[in-house]
């Protein structure tokens, strides 16, 4: 019987595959490229036109054996790797190895691992894309031409293992900015005045909005008790109401950079970690007696754009669980940000009629949690607009105007599935209802809080907004986002601290170099202009080996200046007051690969190292210790005794010296987006009091504010 070869590159896209082709189809895997350039060599001969060598993968040699025997038993072979450059160069390499013909139609491409998609591809094979072939090759080769040149350099100037990737050295760059942002940042001292107000039975709080016809501004203590003195015998009343009904559209389905974002958001997800469990998702998972089925559509896209059958199931099913009102009136069409490809598809659930509830017993938990969130912001994104019904409301004290906002939502639309995560932290005041009120009510007023804040820095750069500014600054593809976060921190420069990236000393000193000597290799409009005419040569407006030209003959050049103007640099280890049980020297800070440790500085005569405990001030609750922060196997932070093994006492929340009111226990203090909590410790009793009941001593919150005053 006649069969057709279909080489994909994973086991579990190979058996997902396998189910929807039947007998006459055989499917291989090819787990992934099976040639690239060589690690111990530069492999880029640059003077025969930037000829890259390509090499046998380690380890690889058994499978191409398998797949070059099953070619010679099959009648056609079908190359089937991903839908983007990265796919169709792993096609390329495959068709070379086992001797395919790449003019001849043997490629073919789906964005989703279903039985209709599969079959309709089969039928439609076409050529291997060589300009998107060449788009990966001058990628692949520009890193390379960077990545070895400039490690070495910093090898030699800096440390050993270090490293400078085109991309990721603009993300440093970003973090490094930002800090230096921080540091930089003289905050401003300002007060709010909040007067809490009643009518009727109803209580609510209006915020000081107008002084005399202008914008409230008030800079220090002093104004503040000029106007609580101002305000003392003054009436409250309404001096206009303002009704009016808004749409609240939803978000469009997830790309790439939006999926790692709201995953990081909502399930605190890495980026790496968000790919990863997609992936498993896109490939393929078995659901029983479905069998293996891909769940959701290609995981690497710019694009939000929905095929028009996912849009009519969509449609359907919205109308069958919530009514006809609830799906979108019109089509939603978005339009591709910046420098998107728009190659593909949104992300998006293969099947709406798939609900993650129903499929749960099969996934693990993280798969069901990213499927989930993946499956709501689908079907929300072809809803119908929330109408929501606002408020607000000026009220009148002398010379004084507050102002009371709040919402009613009238009408939920795809606020009944989901509503998008947010990056700040700030109030709501539209969520507020308000009582009834009218122009010319008169309010009773229960006091007036004056409150003493600071203005604030930029935040720091978490998962979540690193990707979103490279995303909107054109800086890397989909593909990208998550090793340069990897890479970045693995390589020391920054560390993660509470969620937000902070850059190492070793960080600031690579970049600055970078800054100095090669400016355009950190330059963020620079690097995204490069992804421009990398677009530019899959969509064959540009030669490759001309780019690599343009780019290679300037770079080498700096090069060449930077290794004879650079002098060594030595990154100071910071010395502790630790000293060494063997040698007696004193211990210096290093970082590793889960953050900092102690080590001597004799190494390698004296090799001693010690986890780097830090002392919280917190007694050990069941010995005379000190709790300190240390860090597991994963890096992960937890708070142990310092007389460890001991004392094998454990938290993994901070300690606090608060008791609880309950059971007398040490609590600990737990933060979220809701604001701080502080727990009861003892697992059996559940006792608990929040930020704004109590406060601990020197603890302020996170936007620096305090209320001195007190109440009026």
């Amino acid at each position: 019987m006649a069969k057709t070869l279909v080489i994909v590159e994973s086991p579990a896209k190979a058996k997902s595959l396998g189910k929807f082709l039947g007998k006459k189809y055989a499917v291989k895997a090819s787990m992934g490229h099976i040639r690239d350039l060589p690690k111990s060599q530069f492999g880029v001969a640059v003077e025969e036109g930037f000829k890259p060598k390509y090499i046998t993968i380690r380890g690889k040699g058994d499978i191409i054996k398998e797949l070059k025997a099953a070619t010679k038993k099959a009648d056609r072979v079908l190359l089937a790797s991903d839908p983007d450059r990265e796919g169709e160069a792993i096609a390329w390499h495959l068709a070379n190895i086992l001797d395919i013909n790449e003019d001849t139609p043997c490629r073919i491409e789906f964005n989703e691992i279903t039985k209709q998609a599969v079959q309709q591809a089969v039928k439609h094979p076409r050529r291997v894309d060589l300009r998107k072939v060449d788009a990966q090759q001058a990628r692949r080769i520009l890193d390379r031409l960077v990545g070895y040149n400039l490690s070495p350099l910093l090898w030699r100037k800096v440390k050993k293992g270090l490293s400078a990737g085109r991309v990721q050295s603009v993300a440093m760059r970003l973090i490094c900015d930002r800090e230096e942002e921080i540091q930089a940042f003289v905050p401003e001292e300002y007060w709010s005045i909040l007067a809490k107000l009643v009518k009727g039975k109803g209580n609510f709080e209006a915020k000081l909005h107008k002084i005399a016809g202008k914008k409230a501004h008030v800079p220090d203590e002093a104004q503040a008790k000029q106007i609580l003195n101002d305000l003392a015998g003054e009436t409250f009343e309404v001096a206009g109401v303002t009704r009016r009904e808004k749409k609240r559209q939803p978000s469009a389905p997830f790309t790439t950079s939006s999926m790692q974002q709201e995953a990081y958001r909502k399930l605190n997800f890495t980026a790496r970690k968000t790919m990863m469990v997609a992936q498993q998702l896109y490939e393929g998972l078995d659901l029983g007696k479905e069998g293996p089925v891909g769940l959701v559509t290609y995981i690497r896209t710019d694009s939000t754009r929905i095929a028009e059958t996912a849009e009519k199931e969509a449609a359907e099913f919205i109308r069958e669980r919530f009514g006809a009102d609830y799906v979108s009136a019109e089509k939603r069409r978005v339009a591709p940000k910046g420098r998107a490809q728009d190659a593909h598809e949104a992300i998006r659930p293969t099947s709406v009629g798939r609900e993650p509830d129903s499929i749960k017993n099969f996934l693990t938990r993280d798969q069901y949690r990213l499927y989930k969130l993946i499956w709501e912001r689908f079907v929300a994104s072809q809803m119908s607009p929330a109408v929501i019904d606002t408020t607000s409301v000026d009220i009148k004290a002398g010379k004084y105007i507050f102002r009371a906002t709040g919402s009613i939502i009238k009408f939920p639309g795809f606020m009944q599935v989901y509503i998008e995560g947010r990056d700040d932290e700030e109030e709501n005041n539209d969520a507020k209802t308000l009582p009834e009120l009218n122009k010319g009510d008169v309010l009773k007023l229960r006091s007036i809080v004056p409150k003493q804040h600071f203005t604030q820095p930029p935040p720091r750069y978490t998962d979540a907004t690193l990707i979103k500014t490279l995303e909107e600054k054109g800086v890397g593809r989909p593909s990208t986002y998550a090793p340069i976060v990897d890479t970045i921190l693995k390589r020391g420069y920054v560390v993660r601290e509470n969620k937000n990236f902070y850059p190492t000393e070793l960080g600031f000193v690579v970049v600055d170099l970078l800054k100095r000597y090669f400016p355009n290799i950190i330059d963020v409009e620079f690097t995204a202009d490069m992804e421009q005419k990398l677009d530019s040569i899959e969509e064959g407006d540009i030669n490759w080996v001309e780019i690599l030209e343009d780019f290679y003959n300037p770079f080498r050049q700096l090069l060449s200046v930077a290794e004879q103007e650079i002098e060594r640099v030595k990154v100071e280890d910071e010395v502790t007051d630790e000293v060494c049980e063997h040698c007696g020297r004193n211990l210096v800070t290093k970082m590793g690969k889960y953050g900092k440790f102690l080590a001597c500085p004799g190494f390698p005569e004296c090799r001693n190292t010690r986890p780097l405990l830090e002392p919280t001030g917190v007694p050990c609750p069941e010995c005379d210790g000190e709790l300190v922060l240390r860090r597991s196997k994963k890096g992960r932070k937890f708070y142990g005794c310092s007389n460890y093994p001991d004392c094998e006492f454990v938290v993994w929340d901070k300690p606090t010296k608060q008791k609880c009111p309950q059971c007398d226990s040490m609590m600990v203090l737990k933060e979220n987006k809701s604001g701080k909590v502080y727990r009861c410790s003892n697992k059996n009793c559940g006792g608990k009091i929040t930020a704004s009941d109590h406060v601990e001593e020197n603890d302020r919150t996170a936007d620096g504010e305090s209320s001195t005053l007190g109440a009026y």
